[in-house]
């Protein structure tokens, strides 16, 4: 369906809606993201290799599936509106504590807390979007609020460009109190999930009672985010770390704001591409192929030599890796029965989150063994990771286009 078309069918209050989705998932990894940039500088300050700071970085992923379960349980409960705007204020204020860390150890802490928050956001979400909208317009839209994951890393680059060397690494923390405000926007605009008011008066099942009978389906969910997660945080988190060791650029300059910009743009372009294309070709089918696709590129991406080249490799691997990531949200609510619908997606997403929350460690520990070669690093990882996913992909179910709210009706 041609992208303006699954526009037309969303009304005035569904716009809101997916708008609302689309700015939490971009504001929560903002935060997130702000890390990244910031390695060597906080490794600095607190006379520590970079390697125990990019534990920051697993302490946070390997939290977001105990806030995708406590977040996800209580949006069934008690709807996906109020506990979403909770959930942002929550990771907002945790952001900001960590610019007052007096050591390393009390940083990891506060970036666990924070991850326990931002674990409870996508999966809240994008149910709230998926239930709200027309099945034909799921695709357009799963692209879209995927992209928000990259517009988040756009934004914390920009600001780590504009900001660091006025307000150092600390600044930048505080400045992640932003997302906050997005809390009035959902409050004025954005009405509960329809699905879930149609429910609501029916009797609550506990989770293994609603479960019952999902299990396997959990598994396999969770197994395929992991490869998921190792494919996006294996192409972006040590990205800026690549940038500055390998490449020898600034982290504060144009250029590498210039080459996290192209990459944010391939990000930005794959999710709405390959989202809409699922509506067309199918869920799994565009998953394969755009994970697959990554794998020629990657030469050009570590290894391209000058800087047109490394851009538009940095640009064509994130076509890939959030064109893949942009068919999650609607195939993984899909697959997911109207019961759990806030809780399973969400849960199943950050447990492999927590499987993948190596993946920065792994690589920067991978580069150490070869001298400091992030290059060979990140792209064996890829290339693994990339036929691991569309193996799993293929191996699975897909649900295109099922109804929601019918759970009870089929029964």
């Amino acid at each position: 369906m041609p992208l303006p078309a699954a526009l037309r069918e969303l009304n005035h209050t569904q716009r809101h809606t997916v708008i609302a989705s689309f700015l939490g998932w971009t504001l929560d990894a903002f935060d997130y993201f702000l890390l990244t940039f910031v390695i060597l500088a906080v490794a600095h300050e607190f006379n520590v290799p970079k390697t125990e700071v990019t534990y920051g970085l697993f302490l946070t992923l390997a939290a977001r599936p105990i806030g995708a379960l406590i977040f996800g349980r209580l949006a069934d409960r008690y709807g996906r509106r109020p506990v979403l705007m909770f959930d942002i204020v929550l990771f907002s204020v945790l952001e900001v504590a960590c610019a007052f860390a007096p050591s390393l150890a009390i940083l990891l802490g506060l970036r666990f807390l924070f991850g326990v928050a931002m674990g409870g956001e996508w999966g809240i979400g994008a149910s709230l979007a998926m239930e709200s909208i027309p099945a034909k317009s799921r695709g357009f839209v799963s692209g879209l609020l995927q992209s928000g994951y990259p517009c988040g890393f756009f934004l914390a680059a920009l600001a780590n460009w504009l900001l660091v060397d006025h307000i150092g690494w600390r600044g930048l923390f505080i400045v992640g109190a932003l997302p906050a405000l997005l809390v009035l926007y959902i409050r004025r605009k954005v009405p509960e999930s329809p699905v879930w008011e149609q429910r609501k008066a029916q009797p609550r099942e506990g989770l293994l009672a609603s479960m019952r009978g999902h299990w396997k389906l959990f598994i396999y969910l969770m197994l395929l985010m992991a490869a998921f997660n190792m494919f996006s945080h294996g192409s972006q988190d040590m990205y800026p770390t690549f940038v500055q060791e390998t490449l020898k650029i600034p982290a504060g300059s144009a250029t590498a704001f210039m080459l996290t910009a192209l990459l944010n743009l391939g990000a930005l372009a794959g999710g709405l591409t390959f989202g809409s294309l699922s509506e067309r070709i199918g869920r799994r089918k565009a998953i394969i192929i755009a994970a697959l696709l990554a794998i020629p590129v990657i030469p050009l991406w570590m290894y391209g030599g000058s800087l047109l080249f490394l851009g538009i490799g940095a640009f064509f691997i994130q076509v890939m890796v959030q064109g893949a990531w942009g068919v999650v949200p609607t195939h993984l609510n899909e697959l997911s029965p109207d019961a759990v619908r806030g809780t399973l997606p969400g849960f199943a997403y950050q447990m492999g989150n927590l499987l993948a929350a190596i993946t920065a460690t792994a690589q920067t520990w991978l580069a150490d063994q070869r001298g400091g070669d992030f290059a060979f690093a990140m792209s064996a990882w890829i290339a693994a990771v990339a036929v691991l996913l569309a193996v799993l992909t293929w191996l699975g179910p897909e649900a295109r286009g099922r109804g929601f709210g019918r759970d009870r009706e089929a029964a």
